[in-house]
Formats: structure tokens, C-alpha cells, sequence
């Protein structure tokens, strides 16, 4: 078993936004009750002769700080406004305003997460494009959620995107972990973008078949359900994660991190197909356990992927079990959030931490026939346990699979339950 190293890599800060609550203490607390926000969707232009299942984020609450909620915020895409309220979380948790922003970094996972977006400007102006907003030059593109961060938070290091489909979340942790590794910047954010779909997409992944639920279309609540049975799909579920990572050692006032990040692997399947890989997904695990440091057996919790997928969730407890974690408590946060592409593996490494905090493991929503009942499922109530070592993964279309473990920090060291959310407006009634 590896053991924590002052050189190693932690998490410092975290902010969360999802349609079952704003903010770290309202998503932990949905998350232990199993309270799901499951529904057909109504927002503008996620629909158009269908009537497709989701939970969708709730107004905002947008803090008084933030240029946005002076009316700027109807200038910029709901993935941009998620972003800001989410990482003004993890900025304020983690007290990056004592950092040189010079020295602070940002990676936004995801790549064209704004289409629901564009293609309300696309309806709107399609008869009068000479009328289109000058803004439209910058929104359309993902990097403005960069310009938008950057700008509102006054950071100078680095920014960019990565997209890796629905690894995306994830593979923006290991890029910002490699950034403050080589020293490029002391603090890197890693946001999960918000994805939001359009009509266009939701169709054409319901057609794929990768999207549900056709079993349980007058039933939203029973709609999501990974690793069950009568799986039929993934769920569609907004939200957003913002994560900020440092070297250990961190000594501002009150600055303390949540766990270790002590080792990673990203696998390609060389292929662009969405079908999964058992091969790729037995590796990734592999080789993030073993840059870790980890046996099999020092593996206590499992965050899977766990979409809802017919295929995927099967050959994903396959890789499982062929690295022989079939012991290890498993859950499925999307079962409770739904499937936040872009934003699943940030989203879901933030699930992790706030178990690994707490020493309670949230339920799994509509786990009622397990398609592996073998394995050590928490299922519809929290099970207490003290996570010492954790298993992270997320996959995505076009065979990307990422793997990320995290450990306990020695007591001396760790985050202590206390958590003071920062100051938050009302909710906005901005659109969209």
C-alpha cells in the first residue's frame, strides 16, 4: 500500500451546482437521501416532438460579486453562468485570493457544451442574421468560459479546454494535476463544464441508443437506473464541478486539503465508435492502481462510470473484476444526478471526496435487480464507512478511458468537517 507523500498532489477546494442542489452542503445532503430531481425536461430548446427524461438545474443563486448578476448574465451561455457560481465556490473554499494570479491555473473539460445555446440564437436570428449580436463572434466558441472565468476571477496563468466526450470532467483533473506537477502554475481549477444539450443531440443519441428512457416514459423517477436490469439508457442530468488542485504542503490559514490524488492513467481503445472496451477499461485501471502505488485489496470504494448503458455498465464491472475489486463498496452517483457529460467526472470525483469526508457512502437510486449482485453495492440507503483508499473512473465515446485514485490524508492533515459555503444572492431569473 502507498502511503501519502508531502510531494503528492491534493484537492484544496471544491463547488459543486447540479439540479439537486447549489453548493457542497446542498449536494451532499441530496446525495445521502437519494433525492432526485428526475423529470421530462422544459427548458428552451431541449425538446421538439419529444418528451425526453432529465433533471435540470434549478434558477441559480448568483453571488452579488459576480459581474453577472448585474444583467451581464444575459449575455453569457448557461454553461458560463454554471461555471462562474460553481468555481466562485471552489475559489472561495480553497482561499485563492491569497494566491499570485500569475501562479493560479484553469482547464475546463469539455468541448461543445454550449448547443442548446446555439441553436436557440440559430431559431431566433435565422430570418434576420444581419441583427445576430456581436457576442455570438466570442460565445460560440467553448473558450469563452475561459475569457469568462479568467476575466471575473482575474487569473493570469494558464487556460484552455480539453474535450475527451464524457471523460471530459476527469481528464481536466489530470490535466490541471500535471500542471501544478511541472510547476507550471501553484493552483489549477479543473471545471466539468455543464453540458447542455439541445434537441439535436438528445435525438441523436436517443436514436444511438445510448440515451433512455423509452421503459420508463411516463415513470421519470424509475428512469435512471446504472447497473440494474432494466437499465435502458442514460439520463441526462445538468450540472457542473469545479475542483482546485495544488502540491501538498499547502500553508494558508484555514487552507486544508480533502484527499490525495496518487495516480491516474488515460487509455485510448483506437477506435471512434461508442461502443466500450473491456480491454481498455481492464488496463486504465491497471495502470492508474499501479502509478498509485495500490494492491487490488487497498482499493475500499469504487465511483464507477455507471451510466445506465445496456453494454457499458456490464463491461465495466467486468474490468472490475478482472482486477479483483469485486470487494470494494461500489455506487452509482449518476443514479441520483443523472449523466452530466462534460461535467460526470468532476461531479463524481466531488461525490467521492464528500464521502470520503463524511465516512458515509451515499445509495444508488432504482437498484433493484443488480445485473452483478455479487459485488459489494450500496444500495437504496447510505452504508457508513471510512474511505481510505478510492477507485475514480469515466469513460467516453471515441475510446477514451481515464482512471483516477484518491487516499485519505493522515488526520493531521486532512479537511475537517466544518464547511462555510460562500455568500450567495437569490436566485437569478436570468435566462436561459
Amino acid at each position: 500500500m502507498t502511503h501519502f507523500t508531502p510531494e503528492g498532489i491534493v484537492v484544496t477546494g471544491i463547488g459543486v451546482t447540479s439540479a439537486i442542489g447549489q453548493g457542497r452542503r446542498e449536494f451532499e445532503a441530496a446525495l445521502m437521501a437519494g433525492r432526485h430531481a428526475f423529470r421530462v425536461m422544459q427548458r428552451a430548446g431541449r425538446q421538439r416532438d419529444s418528451a425526453f427524461i432529465g433533471a435540470e438545474l434549478p434558477p441559480l443563486r448568483i453571488a452579488p460579486s459576480l459581474s453577472p448578476a448585474s444583467g451581464a448574465s444575459r449575455m453569457i451561455s448557461l454553461s458560463a453562468q454554471a461555471a462562474l457560481v460553481t468555481v466562485h465556490e471552489a475559489w472561495h473554499d480553497a482561499d485563492l485570493g491569497a494566491v499570485d494570479p500569475s501562479r493560479i491555473g484553469l482547464v475546463v473539460g469539455g468541448s461543445n457544451f454550449q448547443q442548446r445555446e446555439l441553436t436557440l440564437v440559430h431559431d431566433a436570428y435565422a430570418d434576420r442574421v444581419r441583427f445576430l449580436r456581436p457576442t455570438y463572434a466570442l460565445s460560440f466558441m467553448d473558450s469563452d468560459v475561459c475569457g469568462v472565468c479568467t476575466q471575473q476571477f482575474g487569473i493570469r496563468g494558464l487556460a484552455y479546454t480539453v474535450g475527451g466526450a464524457c471523460a471530459s470532467g476527469q481528464l481536466a483533473v489530470l490535466q490541471a494535476m500535471q500542471a501544478v506537477s511541472s510547476g507550471q502554475v501553484d493552483a489549477c481549477i479543473a471545471v466539468g463544464a455543464l453540458a447542455d444539450l439541445s434537441y439535436w443531440e438528445c435525438h441523436a443519441l436517443r436514436s444511438l441508443g445510448a440515451m433512455g428512457s423509452d421503459r420508463y416514459a411516463d415513470r421519470p423517477e424509475l428512469a435512471c437506473r446504472p447497473y440494474d436490469e432494466h437499465r435502458d439508457g442514460f439520463i441526462l442530468g445538468e450540472c457542473c464541478g469545479a475542483v482546485v488542485v495544488e502540491r501538498a504542503g499547502v500553508a494558508r490559514p484555514g487552507v486544508t486539503p480533502y484527499a490525495a490524488l496518487t495516480g491516474h492513467a488515460v487509455v485510448m481503445d483506437a477506435h471512434r465508435d461508442p461502443d466500450p472496451s473491456l480491454e481498455g477499461e481492464i488496463k486504465v485501471i491497471r495502470d492508474a492502481l499501479a502509478r498509485a502505488g495500490l494492491a487490488p485489496r487497498d482499493v475500499d470504494y469504487i465511483n464507477p462510470h455507471g451510466t445506465g448503458s445496456r453494454v457499458g455498465d456490464d463491461i465495466e464491472l467486468r474490468a472490475l473484476t478482472a482486477n479483483e475489486l469485486g470487494h470494494a463498496y461500489i455506487n452509482a452517483t449518476k443514479s441520483i444526478v443523472g449523466h452530466g457529460f462534460s461535467a460526470a467526472g468532476t461531479v463524481e470525483l466531488i461525490a467521492t471526496l464528500v464521502q470520503m469526508q463524511g465516512s458515509q457512502l451515499h445509495p444508488s437510486r432504482n437498484l433493484e435487480d443488480p445485473i452483478r449482485p455479487e459485488l459489494n453495492w450500496v444500495r437504496d440507503r447510505p452504508v457508513r464507512h471510512t474511505i481510505q483508499n478510492a477507485l475514480n473512473l469515466s469513460l467516453g465515446f471515441g475510446g477514451i478511458n481515464t482512471a483516477l485514485c484518491l487516499q485519505r490524508l493522515p488526520a493531521d492533515r486532512a479537511r475537517s468537517g466544518s464547511y462555510v459555503e460562500p455568500p450567495l444572492g437569490p436566485r437569478s431569473d436570468a435566462r436561459p
